[in-house]
């Protein structure tokens, strides 16, 4: 018996010493197949122009082989699956995992509820807080192919509870199959509506509801977003008898773009229709209509405000509008105007602008108004002021960098505030008013961490290119040593005004448990700062966003932080200009990129579905000046044969709305023709995901841990080396 373990121990070791370097051939280059598009005068050669061409078999076929390479490379780093492992460790500690909450007029409590056995949430409902909880819908149960994984992405009750509207998803594509149910007799109607992007609200007596239908079921017809509309269902009705509510063909009159998405909801706290014209701009279109005009063939929309007006968000009570606008106030202001006479001359200051703190975020409730000032970016404070009162600020339960508050509706008191930090679990309460009061109320269990106990968050102000100083939050365990030992992943993003804010993220800050540094870029184009902010890094001053995380890299390596070698980098969607800005910029400062699903051909965006709508933050090429902003935050166009890129793992998914696989697809075409030689060029393709929206749990953290795994094999890690490449 003990000659044969000898021997099975011996086998063992050979066949593990002859995997450790086992080499996998490569999927071959795809071939360069030029073309020339010229642009006011400016001349563009385009080798890849083709891979767009995604119904193209050899396309598809060069598309599948670099997805199957990526999960062959990747899923050879035996470390990997530590980090997986951790992850469904940390998962088991939260028990349960509340979100999507919707509460009734009548406190009924409807969500999607997820334990460490679920791979996506299940929808339940309860009468009030304390209630037992009723299992509604359990996605798993839905379709007849196994190897699809649905996932609930909307929900919408009727004010009192008594029908549910909801979505349900297949692998990411966030267009929903949409149903109705009777919630009390947990009946399905036979309703089932096709090709929804979201529910928008329900109609007086309860019988219809308004919802967003997109112009096909595929996600890369140009027609997806362009030919969008709201869609009117009634209950109990089959959805080819659905009418447009609100279309471009409808009402041409209105001057819709290419680039808008016709959205309508019904407003019944002011009995009144707003209709907007969608698209990334900030700035709202929005026109409305009396209630009682519901049951008309065509609707007479009155114009409310325009682009010009510069609205960024809006709310009603029963009296007056409520505006959120920069116009004249970078940092923001709450402008009021009565709802009888809504002329947006007329709107009086409600909440002033605050030169030094952005103000962030408004809910009306029955009392007045709570809001919310951020500095930086990261921190954040709550106040509260009554709709014929002076403000006041209310003192938070602990210091936030994020502070998220939503409300029952303007005819209720009930208030919740979350709180959320880089290094702690996000706490809910129920606000008090009358007694000044924080009461917890969390939903979800809130797990213990002592892994991140000892974490230290440092936020400093980088010194940009051109002296503007940038935001950055650098997060690491306690006991640093500033000797450029440690490894930095730099995180970025920096469009739309979106801000980067602080939330905890146990799974990603696994990164600082392998004794490295996580940091977040708050650089222009974001909304950290405000709207100047944000324009800094907007069409022809984009360069900023990608020279800001330039900075702030230089910043970590002059501090002795970490050294160019052992620095990653990364960012997602409208963060992949920034991360090939960046490593295309500076090469020789990184030793790893990561975009994800990221807009790499910027050139060529707007021939994407959702391109058009992404012009008023990026541009046309139909402009001589957009165009040059264009070619210059194109990552793929300022790829240079003889430079030597750092090692890359670029995303894409194949049911992606958003950004269309072939835009990063002929970035790392491009890219691995120059490094064939040289750095690894990975391009990971997945077949069953989309933009990283309407995930499964699982695959959220399989992609995670491809990320990780890839930045440490790269920045020097002997643990996170693949076998097979």
């Amino acid at each position: 018996m003990k000659t044969r373990i000898l021997l099975l121990t011996a086998i063992s070791a050979f066949f593990l010493q002859c995997t450790q370097h086992q080499t996998v051939e490569k999927p071959p280059l795809a071939p360069e197949k030029p073309v020339t598009d010229t642009y006011f005068g400016t001349t563009l050669t385009d080798d890849y122009q083709y891979l767009e061409n995604t119904e193209d078999t050899t396309v598809m076929a060069w598309l599948k082989a670099q997805g199957d390479y990526a999960k062959t490379v990747l899923g050879s780093i035996d470390a990997r699956q530590e980090l997986l492992d951790k992850m469904y460790d940390f998962d088991s500690r939260r028990t349960v995992r509340v979100t999507n909450l919707s509460i009734t007029d009548n406190d009924r409590y409807f969500y999607l509820k997820t334990t460490p056995d679920d791979d996506t949430g299940k929808l339940f409902y309860r009468e009030g807080l304390g209630g037992s909880e009723t299992l509604l819908f359990d996605p798993e149960t839905f379709g007849n192919d196994s190897t699809i994984k649905y996932v609930i992405n909307n929900i919408l009750p009727t004010f009192d509870g008594e029908y549910l509207a909801f979505g349900v998803t297949p692998n990411g594509k966030e267009l929903a199959t949409l149903m109705v149910m009777k919630v009390d007799e947990r009946q399905l109607l036979p309703d089932r509506v096709e090709q929804v992007l979201g529910i928008t609200s329900w109609l007086p007596g309860k019988n219809s509801f308004l919802y967003i239908r997109t112009g096909s079921d595929n996600v890369r017809d140009f027609s997806f977003y362009t030919q969008a509309k709201t869609c009117l269902h009634q209950i109990n009705t089959d959805a080819s008898t659905d009418t447009d509510f609100f279309s471009k063909e409808q009402y041409p009159g209105l001057g819709l773009g290419q680039m808008d998405i016709p959205v309508a909801a019904y407003d019944r706290d002011c009995d009144k229709v707003y209709a907007l014209a969608a698209n990334v701009d900030n700035r709202a279109q929005v026109f409305y209509a009396p209630g009682d005009q519901l049951g008309n063939d065509q609707i007479e929309w009155k114009l409310l405000f325009g682009r010009e007006d510069e609205i960024y968000n809006w709310a009603t009570n029963q009296k007056d509008l409520f505006l959120y606008s920069p116009k004249d106030a970078p940092n923001f202001q709450l402008l009021r105007v009565s709802l009888d006479q809504p002329e947006i001359s007329k709107a009086e200051t409600f909440i002033p602008e605050d030169p030094g703190q952005k103000l962030s975020g408004f809910t009306l409730t029955k009392d007045g108004v709570y809001y919310t000032r951020k500095l930086n970016g990261v921190q954040e404070k709550l106040y509260f002021k009554p709709y014929d009162g002076e403000s006041r600020e209310l003192t938070l339960p602990f210091v936030a960098g994020t502070v998220m508050v939503r409300s029952k509706g303007v005819e209720f008191s009930e208030v919740w505030v979350t709180l959320a930090g880089w290094t702690s679990n996000s706490q809910r309460f129920r606000y008090d008013l009358a007694n000044d009061a924080f009461v917890l109320e969390n939903l979800s269990v809130i797990p213990e961490f002592p892994e991140y106990k000892d974490l230290v968050v440092e936020e400093v102000m980088v010194k940009s290119h051109d002296g503007v100083e940038v935001p950055l939050s650098i997060i690491y365990k306690n006991g640093l040593k500033k000797d450029g030992s440690k490894r930095l992943l730099l995180f970025g993003y920096g469009s739309y005004g979106i801000s980067m804010d602080p939330g905890f993220g146990p799974n990603t800050l696994l990164w600082c448990l392998e004794d490295g540094i996580f940091a977040i870029a708050h650089v222009r184009g974001g909304g950290e700062l405000g709207e100047q902010w944000h324009k800094a890094g907007f069409k022809t001053t984009k360069p900023n966003t990608w020279k800001d995380f330039i900075a702030c890299a230089e910043y970590m390596v002059d501090q002795q932080y970490t050294t160019p070698e052992k620095i990653a980098i990364y960012g997602g969607s409208a963060g992949g200009i920034l991360i090939g800005r960046a490593m295309t910029e500076r090469p020789d400062l990184f030793a790893a990129a990561i975009p994800s699903v990221g807009v790499m051909n910027a050139v060529r965006t707007e021939l994407e579905p959702g391109g058009p709508a992404n012009i008023p933050e990026f541009g046309t090429v139909k402009d001589s000046v957009e165009f040059l902003a264009l070619l210059e935050m194109d990552a793929y166009h300022h790829l240079k044969e003889g430079v030597k890129y750092p090692p890359a793992l670029i995303t894409a998914g194949m049911n992606d709305p958003r950004v269309a696989v072939w835009n990063p697809g002929k970035f790392a075409a491009r890219l691995q023709a120059i490094n064939q030689d040289n750095n690894p060029v990975i391009f990971r393709v997945d077949y069953e995901a989309g933009h990283g929206i309407d995930n499964t749990k699982s695959r959220d953290f399989e992609e995670l841990a491809d990320i990780l795994s890839f930045a440490l094999w790269n920045t020097g890690s002997e643990k996170y080396k693949p076998k097979a490449y």
